[in-house]
């Protein structure tokens, strides 16, 4: 999820150069380009970054956040094991 706290000016310029820089990727790969690969992928990350969706958590609930760990580490666990498995 985006940052709630970006204009609506700044959050779609934004995801025009997320959307720029997923498209960019695709043409480097499908060019073998491993160069311009590791650009785009750089460009994605920084549009993401900018979007707030990675980087420094932008909420202020001072929860912990969870976020890149392995359920088993986390204070969901014993929640997640006792799902129903497919």
């Amino acid at each position: 999820m985006s940052n709630p706290a970006l204009s609506p000016e700044v959050r779609q310029h934004w995801v025009d150069k997320l959307m720029d820089a997923r498209r960019t990727v695709a043409m480097a790969l499908k060019a073998h380009d491993s160069k311009a690969e590791k650009a785009a992928r750089a460009n994605v990350d920084a549009a993401k970054r900018a979007l707030g969706e990675r980087g420094p958590v932008w909420w202020t609930d001072d929860a912990p956040d969870f976020n890149r760990r392995l359920v088993k580490n986390t204070p969901y666990a014993d929640w997640y094991a006792a799902l129903p498995s497919d």
